[in-house]
């Protein structure tokens, strides 16, 4: 993953959505070279002069100030993530403090995991990778701790599983737009860990589809979402997912766990698969 390439990628690509009248621009007609706003349009909106956007979008984003970054996001219409997202790679990054690669489960992350009768529950680390999960999360996504720790990740389940596209099928694609996206918050949150630029760039080649939600540069923090899932034994599931984050395991992203509602039909389904597993 290179910076400068990633910074300017963004950046071209939410100016290709804007169209003038989404601006309020005049559009005199005719063909446009670029889709979207052009640097120009884009720099005059924003109140900097274009070579000064020229060099942002070039990947030179060292010297540029809060305050214009912030004005850069305004023109482009960046939502929070964006916006977010803007401010950490236009900047050199920091080293990252922790051990990214830890498969370590504090024991009393292990006896909470264990605890959940009825929410399928995981322990997600910053590359993704899955370092924890109760019976029940193996009953709902699959065998996935028969696969080789490498490749026991969220990403390669949803890219390279076929099991986990069934499972979605519909709901694949939001699925696994919604992960390639908050991917890229976690690109911005983790800026110099050399693992999970290895993860990205090993998906890229690995999976044509992510590659192409990948260079769509989508960006969003994972929040609650809802599933629908076509499980093979018990039929259709209506899971809620909350990722919950654990800020004092730096090598963690987060607790993900899956609820159904109370009474509900997806809660016997799982009570049914709890009791067989």
């Amino acid at each position: 993953m290179d910076d400068r390439t990633e910074l300017s990628g963004f950046l071209k690509s939410r100016r290709a959505r804007l169209r003038p009248e989404d601006v309020g621009l005049r559009d005199y007609g005719g063909m446009r070279r670029v889709a979207g706003l052009r640097r120009e349009e884009l720099a005059r909106l924003a109140g900097v002069s274009i070579a000064h956007y020229t060099r942002l979008e070039q990947g030179k984003g060292d010297s540029v100030s809060d305050e214009v970054l912030d004005a850069i996001g305004v023109a482009l219409r960046l939502d929070t993530d964006e916006l977010a997202y803007l401010h950490r790679i236009a900047r050199r990054p920091q080293a990252c403090a922790g051990a990214a690669a830890s498969s370590d489960v504090p024991v009393g992350v292990r006896h909470l995991l264990e605890s959940f009768v009825t929410t399928p529950a995981l322990v997600v680390g910053r590359h993704t990778q899955i370092v924890g999960w109760n019976q029940l999360a193996v009953a709902v996504f699959g065998d996935f701790p028969r696969l080789p720790a490498d490749r026991r990740t969220l990403s390669h389940l949803l890219f390279t599983e076929p099991y986990l596209r069934e499972l979605h099928r519909t709901g694949w694609e939001r699925a696994a737009r919604e992960h390639v996206a908050h991917l890229r918050v976690l690109l911005g949150r983790y800026r110099g860990d050399p693992g999970l630029a290895a993860h990205i760039d090993h998906l890229r080649e690995l999976s044509a589809d992510f590659a192409r939600i990948w260079a769509e540069h989508p960006v969003a923090q994972v929040r609650s979402r809802v599933y629908v899932l076509h499980h093979p034994v018990v039929g259709e599931l209506t899971l809620h997912g909350e990722l919950v984050a654990l800020p004092d395991e730096p090598a963690c992203c987060g607790l993900d766990l899956f609820a159904a509602e109370p009474g509900s039909a997806s809660e016997q389904a799982l009570r049914k698969l709890g009791s067989s597993s």
